[in-house]
């Protein structure tokens, strides 16, 4: 193949990881296809606003048996691997004629962890200092690499992301027989947390991380116990989820065979971000996010308007004088529209939810909960 068909190849098989700045809508990114047949991702800007990502693997090929990947080691598909002169290459042009904010780089295992690192940081590192590129690059580490390989990372990367895939290891052992959770996947990441902690030297380096969900049945207790650790105790900047996508994976993968209908997953992976939105953002502790007696989050209604049909006693929230995190207990308040409430109140004072621009189904849902008194 020449360059431009493995960057359309590999640009395509990207699309699997959403471990980068790139938005969900409806279980679905908002990415789209450039001109060149590219996927592009949004991101979001470090000054506000939003541009373009070009998000590719180095590599398809995979020495790993990842049972829910569509490019694990077993199967018969197109494989092609670029060179780090054509990953750097590549991106540059696309810079100049697309204006791309960033790149994201992933890549199947080519042989061992270390040596798809090499390469990886090999395109990196010509960027950095053939191109003299200072902008955005994210890099995701290969689950195994060592110590080294990760902290090189970490030096020429902007972020740096390693799926955790499960929230414990006994889930994960469904979903590889290779990869060991606490080896490849644990230890990493708190090597990356200590790199990137606050006060050290690559503290500007951002670390995310996603979940497959529902590949190994895991429960939304334990994905978001682990997710509020991540948050909490290793300073990760954000959490992903992405549905597993059933026909994809090995039929010995639980997730093949469960009777969970594939919109119902897509809702769930929706559940989860409301979810974290709520402990990220607003602050709230794992335990205040509501669950069914099967551990899973409701399918019928979002965590914040769940936990305030199980707590009355709450609520109605005084519009003209409660504090700001009892107004973000609210269903239908967001952190824009409290803040405009708080404002309100300093500027001479608020009557009623639409004089802050609150109107629709977001108005009536809210107005159920508030009182003016």
């Amino acid at each position: 193949m020449d360059t431009q068909a493995k960057l359309e190849l590999l640009a395509d098989a990207s699309r699997y990881d959403l471990s980068c700045a790139c938005g969900t809508k409806g279980g679905e990114d908002h990415r789209k296809r450039g001109a060149a047949g590219l996927w592009l991702y949004p991101v979001s800007l470090p000054r506000g606003g939003t541009s373009i990502m070009l998000k590719t693997l180095m590599s398809n090929a995979c020495a790993n048996d990842c049972r829910y990947c569509p490019f694990r080691s077993e199967r018969d598909v197109p494989r092609c691997t670029m060179t780090p002169e054509e990953v750097a290459s590549v991106y540059m042009d696309c810079v100049r004629r697309y204006g791309v904010f960033g790149l994201f780089l992933s890549s199947g295992v080519i042989g061992t962890p270390d040596h798809t690192m090499d390469r990886m940081l090999a395109a990196a590192s010509i960027l950095r200092k053939q191109y003299q590129y200072r902008g955005y690059i994210h890099l995701k580490v290969i689950p195994g690499a060592s110590d080294e390989a990760i902290a090189q990372a970490v030096r020429l990367a902007s972020a740096v992301s390693l799926n955790v895939e499960a929230p414990k290891a006994s889930y994960f052992r469904a979903l590889s027989a290779k990869k060991d959770f606490e080896r490849d996947i644990v230890r990493p990441i708190k090597l990356i947390s200590r790199l990137t902690a606050d006060g050290g030297p690559y503290a500007r380096v951002k670390q995310t991380t996603q979940f497959v969900v529902g590949a190994a049945e895991e429960k939304d207790s334990d994905i978001l116990q682990t997710t509020f650790g991540l948050y909490r105790r290793w300073g990760l900047s954000r959490v992903y989820f992405s549905a597993y996508q059933r026909g994809l994976g090995d039929a010995r993968l639980p997730g093949e065979r469960s009777a969970v209908k594939p919109e119902d997953l897509l809702t769930r992976e929706h559940r989860l971000y409301q979810a974290e939105f709520l402990m990220r953002l607003y602050k709230w502790d794992v335990g205040d996010i509501a669950l069914e007696p099967d551990g899973n989050l409701s399918l019928t209604a979002d965590p914040k308007q769940v936990w305030a049909q199980r707590h009355p006693e709450f609520f109605p929230v005084r519009l003209r004088s409660a504090e700001k995190e009892a107004l973000l207990r609210v269903p239908g308040l967001g952190p824009v529209t409290v803040a405009r409430i708080l404002a309100a109140r300093r500027q001479g004072g608020i009557k009623a939810l639409d004089e802050v621009g609150l109107k629709g189904a977001r108005l009536d849902k809210a107005a159920a909960y508030v009182t003016d008194g």
